[in-house]
């Protein structure tokens, strides 16, 4: 069985579906449906139970899956450092950010990777940190960029820039008046404890920023009074301006918005919080060399 093989395998177990497995590794159904029905006859056990159009791996399936998942990791990671030995600057670099970080930094940092290495081909997973942190641990992207809150012992993290938690409102709050100057903090400092009744808007359960969010609350004791939950930090942003409820963003993301004569922003913490952004790859592989020209580049633009 080869490397095709083990893909096209992989591809049935990812979407569990043979359709949208097809779709994938541009395929037809019957072709891919022939094949697995090749596979399972070699083998002779099935991979796979049928459960209307659900495909759902059997026991040796999930061995199968589990054994391909670490040939094809290894297979990526020999590519990899072979193309770097050779230094053709010729392969495919496969890179996940978070949405709303790709909007600002991918215009920074895909111009200047691309002149110094034209050859090179990105491939871009936009998604939530959780998703890629998934994607990291199986071996379907190389780097991920994202805020880290908490970490995972099979992923190495590169720190990029440390990025403070900000409590944003709209100046019409009532809140304001209780912020507080500090020397130690860049915006009025606010007591937590003061946002014990009020509305907060908070970021979905896979970003982050809510669990950052989440720590604050935990700490002081009390939880939020979470009037809605969304993963669109913009919209979250110009609901906050528009005196809807309070918010908690990055003061990165904050920079890239127009919000500025609208907003108040409060350090919160003592004296303040900082969230770690942060290259991330799975640990003990092999980071490729146009990875860390990368993680670079990043750097310099963050």
């Amino acid at each position: 069985m080869d490397f095709k093989d083990m893909s096209y395998v992989l591809a049935i177990a990812k979407y569990g579906n043979i359709t949208k497995a097809a779709e994938s590794i541009y395929l037809t159904q019957p072709s891919l449906s022939r094949f697995l029905q090749n596979v399972e006859r070699d083998i002779g056990q099935p991979l796979f139970k049928r459960v209307g159009n659900k495909y759902i791996p059997t026991y040796i399936g999930e061995r199968y899956i589990e054994y391909a998942t670490q040939i094809l990791n290894e297979k990526s990671e020999l590519d990899h450092e072979i193309n770097d030995i050779v230094k053709r600057n010729v392969g495919l670099l496969k890179i996940g950010i978070p949405s709303m970080r790709a909007t600002y930094l991918l215009p920074c940092t895909l111009p200047i990777f691309k002149s110094l290495y034209p050859n090179m081909r990105l491939d871009l997973h936009e998604t939530n940190s959780a998703q890629l942190r998934q994607l990291i641990l199986s071996g379907e992207i190389d780097l991920a960029f994202f805020n880290l809150v908490e970490k995972n012992p099979n992923i190495d993290y590169e720190i990029i820039s440390h990025e403070e938690l900000v409590l944003i409102m709209s100046r019409r709050n009532d809140l304001v008046r209780f912020g507080e100057s500090r020397p130690d903090c860049k915006y009025p400092h606010m007591d937590i404890s003061r946002l014990k009744d009020a509305p907060i808007i908070m970021q979905q359960e896979n970003q982050m920023t809510r669990h950052a969010t989440e720590r604050v609350f935990r700490k002081a004791h009390f939880e939020p009074n979470i009037i809605v939950t969304t993963g669109n930090i913009p919209a979250a942003a110009q609901l906050a301006a528009k005196n809807y409820g309070l918010y908690f963003i990055t003061e990165t993301h904050l920079k890239h918005m127009d919000l500025e004569d609208e907003i108040a922003c409060f350090s919160i913490g003592e004296p303040y919080t900082t969230i770690d952004f942060v290259a991330a790859y799975r640990r003990n592989s092999y980071l490729p060399y146009h990875a860390q020209e990368f993680i670079k580049i990043a750097r310099d633009f963050t």
